[in-house]
């Protein structure tokens, strides 16, 4: 049923080899399984997952940029968007950010079988590292404003309607809506300091 639903809902948005459908599979299974200890997600329908959780982070993956980039997944959570996201792109290395210590167990659980994950278990605020693109979802724009343009040069958001206040440090294209119905977006921004030197 999972394969079937998320083939559907993605159809003309992205193409999903069997192994990625089964690699998504395994992780939904999984996120099941530890939720029933661990509140990872509030979202029990498999139809209500598929979309917001999956198809979300697989539309957020769909549009970024074709070279190998250092993606880090702010606040990761249950692994979204960060784990859709570096399983169709095996070529990304992807950072999964998490402060609640039991959920960054869960993200090394659920990503031990790819090389591509890393996990760091603390405040975004702490990494003193540079990537490439920062992912987040489910963030609020507050909790993004002290991190964001200084972890990355570039930032995608699964966002509400709301515009992206400019404390947050970028210039954001056009709002991408998501195409299921919901007040929900994708925002695609590059840091002004990026811009200025000429960078994307």
């Amino acid at each position: 049923m999972f394969p079937e639903l998320l083939r559907k809902r993605l159809n003309g948005i992205i193409t999903l080899s069997d192994d990625q459908i089964d690699a998504l599979k395994d992780h939904y299974e999984l996120l099941l399984r530890w939720n029933t200890r661990l509140n990872l997600t509030s979202i029990e329908s498999l139809e209500e997952a598929v979309e917001r959780h999956y198809c979300e982070s697989l539309f957020l993956a769909a549009h970024l940029p074709p070279n190998a980039l250092r993606i880090a997944d702010i606040g990761s959570g249950a692994g979204f968007p960060g784990i859709p996201a570096g399983i169709v792109r095996p070529d990304c290395s992807v950072t999964l950010i998490e402060a609640h210590a039991r959920k960054s167990v869960f993200l090394r659980e659920a990503t031990r079988p790819f090389p591509n994950f890393r996990v760091l278990p603390r405040r975004a605020e702490t990494v003193a590292e540079v990537f490439d693109r920062a992912l987040s979802r489910a963030v609020s724009y507050e909790d993004l404003t002290p991190v964001l343009k200084r972890i990355a040069r570039c930032a995608d958001l699964l966002t509400g309607p709301e515009v992206p206040p400019s404390e947050l440090g970028f210039d954001w294209q056009p709002a991408l809506r998501l195409p299921w119905g919901r007040q929900r977006c994708l925002r695609i921004g590059v840091s002004r300091e990026t811009a200025k030197l000429g960078f994307t």
